[in-house]
């Protein structure tokens, strides 16, 4: 099983992963761990920076990343998504500048604009001066000629909350109250100075302790590995690595389906409104950014604190792992600690370098293997969760109209909560994806490609045809606690 990876940072990401996890499964991380930046970057010729001293400082701050420090002692273990000190060019852009377009016109609108004092002419055009430049962007809305290129740094455009910024010598910061640890900056940054914190080592670990450790598939997982690898290859290849046992997180969105279901008939029935809380980056835009509406949250438990929940009502010592391509669900694990579902969470990135660290292959295993409904596994793409929660309706029997807003992408959920807030929002429940697509687009999805969708749809159609309340009822002796508390 080799995958092709879409740029030399995955790669380099992959190939820390891999050798972390390997130095972790053999028991050697502690003693060996400074061998990894010599490891991947042997020999002196650089490969990608301007010497190989730098390229291996980088490698040493992605080992603690792997390890679940931050890249420098003593850094800020709040936030998941961390910089790269090491690796952050500073990128040296101001972020406003005039082009050749500028016809050095008479109306001088930009210099209207401009309450700062930066522009000037001389030699035939506008200048910005990047010293008393505020970054407002009046003098490119005002400019007749669309001469003035707005060139904010990748990471920053990419941020959807405004969460960065930077320091005095121009490295990212990132500011954790408003940071909904969403990914996007971890994808935008074309050096690969960001990145977020792992629970791998700590995993592997408790499997090497003989600590029986569950593992929750989110439902992203049909098609991650290609068309031939079904869930329940998956299944046989997870349990190779040494966890105990694995379960589809399609099946706790079965339940959260039912249950919230039910919340919202009554919100309806009530006149009020109502927000989805599967996606963990879209309840934080909300704790974080929308405060006003946190009443309006569903008080149903994520599919994924759902399927734990349900795995230690039947197995009470069981510790559960989420496995997906969000890395925002590990920032719900660290918040969510005290209810009781999920301990840890893992990227497939990080799985991925876990089963090529120990020389496990889908591939080689065969096994058929399903829990939830094709509904429960339609909540990886945008417009899945009311699609299961209208189904839901017509299981019951329930004649309920519901307008619904479909968010698709952190903006689109941020205009749907502002709608919300002012009281100007016709609908009746919003569904909030932070990624565009919905999770089949996360940030640590291993598999992007137009083969990729393809082989998931593929995947879905063959499996059982499930009715969600019925596939619930199965499991109804264990008295699963669906609420946030």
């Amino acid at each position: 099983m080799k995958k092709e990876f879409m740029t030399d940072i995955n790669k380099i990401k992959f190939e820390v992963y891999r050798e972390v996890a390997r130095m972790a499964f053999e028991g050697q991380l502690k003693e060996h761990a400074e061998e990894i930046p010599y490891n991947i970057i042997p020999g002196n010729a650089p490969q990608y920076r301007c010497c190989v001293y730098k390229e291996r400082e980088i490698i040493r701050q992605r080992v603690r990343l792997a390890e679940g420090h931050t890249p420098l002692p003593g850094g800020n273990m709040k936030n998941i998504v961390q910089v790269l000190p090491a690796a952050c060019e500073g990128c040296p852009i101001n972020r406003f500048s005039v082009t050749n377009n500028c016809q050095m016109c008479m109306a001088k609108k930009c210099l209207s604009a401009c309450n700062f004092g930066a522009i000037t002419f001389e030699g035939g055009r506008a200048h910005i001066d990047p010293k008393k430049c505020k970054e407002c962007g009046k003098c490119a809305d005002a400019c007749p000629y669309n001469a003035i290129a707005d060139l904010m740094r990748p990471c920053k455009r990419a941020c959807p909350v405004d969460a960065i910024s930077y320091d005095e010598d121009m490295i990212v910061e990132i500011d954790d109250k408003k940071c909904i640890s969403c990914g996007q900056c971890v994808v935008g940054c074309p050096f690969g100075a960001i990145s977020d914190r792992t629970f791998m080592v700590d995993v592997i670990r408790l499997m090497r302790n003989g600590v029986k450790v569950y593992a929750m598939v989110a439902p992203a997982i049909e098609g991650q590995f290609g068309a031939n690898v079904s869930v329940g290859m998956i299944r046989e290849s997870i349990k190779a690595l040494g966890f105990e046992d694995m379960f589809e997180v399609s099946l706790g969105a079965d339940f959260v389906s039912k249950n919230e279901a039910l919340e919202l008939e009554e919100k309806v029935k009530a006149g009020e409104k109502m927000t989805t809380s599967c996606c963990p980056a879209f309840v934080n835009i909300i704790k974080k950014h929308f405060p006003q509406v946190a009443d309006k949250m569903s008080t149903t438990v994520s599919p994924m604190q759902a399927t734990a929940r349900l795995i230690k009502s039947i197995y009470p010592d069981a510790v559960c792992v989420f496995i997906g391509p969000c890395i925002a669900k590990k920032s719900e694990v660290i918040d969510s600690i005290a209810m009781g579902g999920a301990d840890y969470a893992l990227t497939y990135e990080e799985l991925y370098a876990m089963m090529e660290a120990k020389n496990v292959d889908p591939e080689n295993f065969e096994g058929d293997f399903q829990q939830g409904s094709k509904f429960g596994k339609n909540y990886s793409v945008s417009g899945g969760v009311t699609a299961a929660v209208l189904q839901t309706f017509k299981e019951r029997n329930e004649d309920i109209d519901v307008k619904v807003y479909r968010a698709d992408g952190a903006i689109d959920c941020k205009k749907a909560l502002t709608l919300l807030k002012v009281g100007r929002l016709p609908e009746d429940f919003i569904e909030g994806m932070a990624c565009m697509g919905g999770c089949v687009n996360g940030p640590a999805m291993l598999n992007k490609d137009k083969t990729f969708m393809k082989d998931r749809n593929a995947q879905i159609a063959s499996a059982d045809d499930r009715q969600i309340i019925a596939n619930v009822d199965t499991y109804e002796e264990y008295q699963v606690n669906m609420h946030r508390h």
